[in-house]
């Protein structure tokens, strides 16, 4: 469903665009990915409207033959400089798949009255979709840019984006938000 409204407390928020995630194979260009994702928060900035910036610091949580084998180089969490981070951006860092369990995502938006969750980054069958699900459950108005994220493997991202998303939100285009947010 594409977008249908714009609620006056929106906020971006963009996963897992940090150096040791942005440098994996993926579906999709992830240079292409961060310059949207970098679009998208100076359009939120301008508007006044809340960026978050969320990182990953441990590994996948659970036993699998890629979370046991997995080490992160030293600069693995540290966040895309092109995204151009800004002292007002909320940051939230996590350790499991979703940006809400175990972090302080929900008490920051909620003191700041959001309603909408605009939300892009990789991986989109992971990280993006376990926190658009999260957010579904508390109560926000899910919004996948899904040109905006992208994921290792082209048909878990088709499929989280033809499939999941549309369940429990809504799906746009980074022009359609650009549009909508004046610019």
């Amino acid at each position: 469903m594409p977008i249908s409204q714009l609620d006056p407390a929106a906020a971006l928020v963009l996963i897992d665009l940090q150096k040791g995630v942005i440098g994996l194979p993926t579906a999709h260009s992830s240079a292409a990915i961060v310059a949207d994702a970098a679009r998208l928060a100076r359009a939120f900035r301008r508007r006044n409207l809340p960026v978050v910036l969320v990182n990953v610091v441990a590994r996948a949580p659970g036993r699998t033959s890629v979370s046991l084998s997995f080490t992160p180089p030293p600069d693995w969490h540290e966040l895309s400089p092109e995204l151009g981070a800004e002292p007002q951006d909320i940051r939230v860092t996590k350790y499991n798949v979703g940006a809400f369990h175990g972090t302080s995502l929900d008490l920051q938006l909620r003191r700041r009255g959001v309603t909408q969750i605009f939300l892009g980054g990789i991986a989109t069958s992971s990280g993006v979709e376990a926190t658009a699900r999260a957010g579904y459950d508390h109560g926000y108005n899910i919004v996948a840019v899904t040109d905006a994220m992208t994921d290792m493997d082209a048909e878990s991202h088709d499929h989280a984006v033809r499939k999941q998303f549309p369940k429990i939100g809504e799906t746009t285009t980074v022009a359609e938000v650009l549009s909508f947010l004046g610019g």
